[in-house]
């Protein structure tokens, strides 16, 4: 490198560091919450050392799935971690010596799907592969119709026993007002939401 190039190279380093010159902050991606087992998901198993449990499953829609020497294993809302631990434990009766290692993998998160019905431009059953919000699930629907009623939003949320409503306004994300926005006003979705934009 020229002796000219390192001096000015150094010379901006320098200034950085001095505070003469503001070093520019470099994005940061933080990772979203852990993924949780949903029917539909493919997920693989592997035990180490012992290729005849090596296999791809898929979650059932009752959110289980069989496997050998195991029986069914309940995997929806589990992290992948969880099921290694589950199946761990169920196999420790079936060795001598230490049980293998288990490793859990979701393959294709297909169970990761909600519907958006009503006043959008294409409404249907998504699965986007990542954790959405409302705002984005109404989005990925190709957005609000011109006479959508975005005051009333509503998130039908199947919680088990019962379904859940969730009342949601958008119209003050989506009328461009600059003030902040809090994640409550743009719930995070679940698999299996269904939102109705009236």
């Amino acid at each position: 490198m020229p002796a000219r190039l390192s001096v000015l190279l150094l010379g901006s380093v320098l200034m950085a560091f001095s505070g003469t010159a503001k070093a520019q902050a470099v994005p940061v991606s933080v990772p979203g919450p852990a993924y949780r087992v949903y029917p539909g998901d493919e997920i693989e198993v592997v035990v180490w050392g012992d290729e005849r449990l090596q296999r791809s499953v898929r979650v059932l829609p009752d959110g289980t799935f069989a496997f050998p020497l195991v029986g069914q294993v309940v995997a929806q809302g589990q992290l992948p971690a969880d099921l290694e631990r589950i199946i761990t434990a169920a196999l420790r009766p079936q060795y001598r010596g230490v049980v293998p290692n288990v490793t859990v993998m979701v393959k294709n998160p297909s169970g990761y799907q909600f519907s958006v019905v009503g006043k959008v431009r294409s409404p249907g059953t998504f699965t986007p592969g990542r954790y959405v919000n409302v705002l984005e699930a109404v989005s990925i629907a190709g957005g609000p119709t011109e006479f959508a009623q975005l005051g009333n939003v509503t998130i039908i949320r199947n919680t088990g026993r019962q379904m859940q409503t969730i009342p949601v306004r958008l119209n003050k994300a989506l009328s461009g007002n600059t003030s902040p926005i809090s994640p409550s006003d743009v719930p995070a979705i679940i698999g299996g939401d269904t939102i109705v934009v009236p």
